[in-house]
């Protein structure tokens, strides 16, 4: 399987449903009162060059709720914003932290750190990719509304990262 998450394109639907499937556990789960400590000792490093408030609460929640920890980086703040080359950031982050969650303007960005990271690298917004942004926006489609093989999903808007997230989940018969 895939260790990175750059684009939905990259996983068969069986193994986006199982990602699906597993948040849906673990909210129910969490809605019950039962706390994971799945992520203790584990850390990411968020790596952020376009800012986002619902982005970074929403990782850096996730990984606490779950004992894990977070290390946060703006583009100012790293060898991003100084030219350093990407392979030597992937290289010398992966050395400290487990996964790295990327924010950025390119999609060559993650791609190239997902090739010299020796950990998982995840794309939290590029221009060309939202991938998980759509995949929450698809567990919440299903909360709502059940069975989705009678739904039609309707982008209106630009062509952009977001459209074509959600263009890859329907190719690849997510609502099957």
């Amino acid at each position: 399987m895939n260790t990175h998450l750059l684009a939905l394109q990259d996983f068969t639907r069986i193994q986006l449903q199982a990602f699906l499937d597993r948040a849906a556990v673990l909210k129910k789960e969490r809605q019950k009162g039962l706390r994971h400590q799945q992520l203790a000792g584990r850390k990411i490093c968020m790596l952020f060059e376009k800012p986002s408030t619902r982005t970074r609460v929403s990782f850096e929640a996730a990984m606490y709720e779950m004992g894990g920890q977070v290390i946060f980086m703006s583009a100012k703040e790293s060898q991003l914003g100084r030219g350093e080359p990407l392979k030597d950031t992937a290289r010398v982050l992966a050395r400290y932290v487990d996964a790295l969650v990327v924010r950025t303007f390119g999609q060559e960005v993650v791609e190239e750190l997902a090739h010299f990271s020796a950990v998982p690298v995840i794309n939290a917004l590029t221009d060309r990719h939202h991938p998980c942004q759509i995949l929450s926006d698809i567990m919440t489609v299903i909360e709502q509304k059940g069975d989705l093989s009678a739904l039609k999903i309707v982008w209106i808007g630009d062509g952009n990262n977001m459209a074509n997230s959600w263009i890859q989940a329907a190719r690849y018969s997510v609502f099957l």
